[in-house]
Parts: structure tokens; C-alpha cells; sequence
């Protein structure tokens, strides 16, 4: 909501190289608008694979592990009978929350009971208090040495509801006035979301799932067919560490919402081009099996250097143990070469 108050003093003095980042995802929404009217089935395909990955690395984020063969059971095939631990009925319940919104035919308006009513379908299989504002003061901390650091301390519990709805009402009029871009509203607006921390537990998914919503809204459909939960989670440093930049003075409505919504671009712009990698890779490899989509992919449509994720990331359903077989056997044929040490890659010798 301290985003929203100043307006001018908030959205003036955007980085000059947001804007080129901003027309290459606008460019990346003209063409899966394009690819919606072109290739139907080939997308609807996409968006089944990419749930499991989305819903799997959005709860990671927050420690919410589910074991693979059950974390593709619980989303593909509906919710179990029984669940085998708190972790499951967790997944599951943020499984069902995103695809009400993911599959839904119409969205509904942004309101204050529409976030409680992702927040309770989260949690409705927990018996947790889904649906309802904290009542309690909550602290964002992280831990080092075995010691708690308080990273961001959240308005008083009294003051979410009011806080939540002047959030809500100003991104409204703020998206309706076009007083930014709508990228850069929808990054805003989390940033606030995440600041007031209105719930005593599911922040995190909540914004995320909101992400996935208020990209939809504005006509941004990436996120069905690309996980960008999966983009976040396998960047988590960069994630806290531009939250908590731009969170510094938040309370006092001076803060920079820039580092924030850099990231969120950052991630998006990725995340399109992603999506124009599995377009190329589905497209010219359907009937093929999964050791020759990897090898397809990689001689012809993966940039000239990645990693081991890049490919996992725009052959989802294919396993790294498949990948790692396939590159191996492009090296001993002097296709490609790899890199050692942390950041190990892949180079194509054209």
C-alpha cells in the first residue's frame, strides 16, 4: 500500500534498461497470442507439463517438500484419498489453487475476498485458519551462525485489514489510470502484498499465485506454460535479496520499488524466452522419442552455451538423467563440450 500513496515519487526515475526488458515481454505476449491461435493443442500440452513443476518448486520456496512420483500424483490425478504427512496436504492444496485460476474461464476481479479465498483454498486440507487475516505480529527472518535475523518487520496485526484493502483499491485505480506499466504495477503490488504480510502462514505462495492472477489478468499467459515458481526457486538468493532492498524503509513510504520489479522482469523476460525454446522444441520434435527431443533441442534450438536446467527447463517431462546420457554422447562425438566446477555448462561446436 506505501507503493501506492506517492505515486510520482514511486514509479519517476525508472531504469533506462527496464524499458528494452519490458518490450521483449510485450513482444513475448504478441507471439503466445499468436502461437493461442496457431498451435492450440501444442499449448494446452505445455500447460499440463508445466504444472507439476510450478506447484512442486512454488512450495520448495518455503520448505514444502513432496516426494516426485507423489508430487505428480496429487496434481495430475486430483487430490488423494488419504495424504501421508502435513507436506502433502499442503501441495495439494495450493495444487487446486492455482488451477482454479490457471483453468478458469473468466477471473474474477481483484478484491480482498478473492486473496482470502486463494489463502483458504490453500490451506484447506491442513485445518489451518485458511481465509483468515493474522492475528498475531509476524517477523520476516532468516537465520545465520544458528542465529535469528530480522530481515523486515510487518505492520502491526491490527492495521493488515485496513492496510490490505487501501493495497487492493489503490492497485486498482493505479492498473485503471495506466499510471505505469502493467508489469510494473503487478511487481508493485506484490512487493506491498509481501511487506504487509497479511496472513500468519502461506505469504509467499499467496503472492505467487497472485503473480500468476494479476499476470493473466493483463493478457501475460507465460506462467501456463513456463514455471516461473521454477525460475524463482532456482534464483532464491536474488529473490530475498531484492525483496529485502527494496522493502528498507517501506513503513516510511521511502522506499525504491526498482530492484524488486527488476527482478520480476528479470525473471519474466526468461521466462518468455523459455517459452520460445519449447515452442521450437515441441514443435519440430512431436513423435520423437526423449533422447532424441534432448538431442534435437541441443544441436538446433538451445542458445550456444547452457546448462543441464536450461534443458530441463524447456523439455519438462524429460528426466536429467536423460539429458545428462544425451550430452554425454553428443561430447564423445565431438558435438558439444562441457565446463567443469559450480557453474558447469555446455557449449554446442558449431
Amino acid at each position: 500500500m506505501r507503493s501506492f500513496l506517492d505515486l510520482d515519487r514511486s514509479f519517476a526515475a525508472q531504469p533506462p534498461r527496464l524499458g528494452a526488458v519490458l518490450a521483449r515481454i510485450d513482444f513475448g505476449r504478441g507471439q503466445e497470442s499468436l502461437y493461442r491461435d496457431q498451435l492450440p493443442a501444442l499449448l494446452s500440452a505445455l500447460a499440463e507439463q508445466t504444472r507439476v513443476a510450478s506447484v512442486t518448486a512454488s512450495n520448495a520456496i518455503e520448505g514444502v517438500v513432496v516426494a516426485s512420483e507423489r508430487a505428480e500424483q496429487i496434481v495430475q490425478e486430483g487430490t488423494p484419498s488419504r495424504f501421508r504427512n502435513r507436506n502433502e496436504r499442503e501441495f495439494a492444496g495450493y495444487s487446486d489453487a492455482i488451477d482454479e485460476i490457471m483453468r478458469g474461464d473468466q477471473l474474477e476481479a481483484l478484491s480482498v475476498p478473492f486473496i482470502l479465498h486463494i489463502h483458504r483454498q490453500l490451506l484447506r486440507y491442513t485445518g489451518g485458519r485458511g481465509g483468515n487475516l493474522k492475528t498475531d505480529d509476524n517477523l520476516i527472518v532468516r537465520y545465520e551462525d544458528g542465529q535469528r535475523i530480522v530481515i523486515f518487520k510487518p505492520p502491526p496485526w491490527q492495521e493488515t485489514e485496513y492496510l490490505l484493502r487501501e493495497l487492493v483499491d489503490r492497485y486498482n485505480d493505479a492498473s485503471t489510470a495506466g499510471v505505469a506499466h502493467p508489469i510494473v504495477l503487478m511487481a508493485t503490488f506484490i512487493l506491498d502484498f509481501l511487506a504487509i504480510h497479511p496472513f500468519a502462514h502461506g505469504n509467499g505462495r499467496v503472492a505467487r499465485i497472485l503473480t500468476s492472477y494479476l499476470l493473466l489478468h493483463e493478457g501475460y499467459g507465460v506462467s501456463r506454460y513456463v514455471s516461473v515458481e521454477q525460475r524463482v526457486f532456482e534464483s532464491k538468493n536474488s529473490y530475498y535479496a531484492s525483496l529485502q532492498e527494496s522493502q528498507q524503509d517501506w513503513r516510511q513510504g521511502e522506499h525504491r520499488i526498482w530492484p524488486w520489479v527488476e527482478y520480476i522482469t528479470t525473471i519474466l523476460d526468461g521466462a518468455y524466452d523459455t517459452f520460445e525454446q519449447r515452442i521450437a522444441a515441441e514443435h519440430g520434435t512431436s513423435g520423437l522419442s526423449k533422447q532424441e527431443r534432448v538431442r534435437v533441442h541441443v544441436l538446433k534450438h538451445a542458445p550456444a552455451e547452457f546448462k543441464i536446467a536450461d534443458v530441463r527447463r524447456a523439455l519438462p517431462g524429460v528426466s536429467s538423467a536423460t539429458i545428462r546420457l544425451v550430452l554425454n554422447e553428443l561430447r564423445d562425438a565431438g558435438k558439444i563440450r562441457s565446463s567443469t566446477g559450480r557453474s558447469a555448462s555446455w557449449t554446442r561446436i558449431d
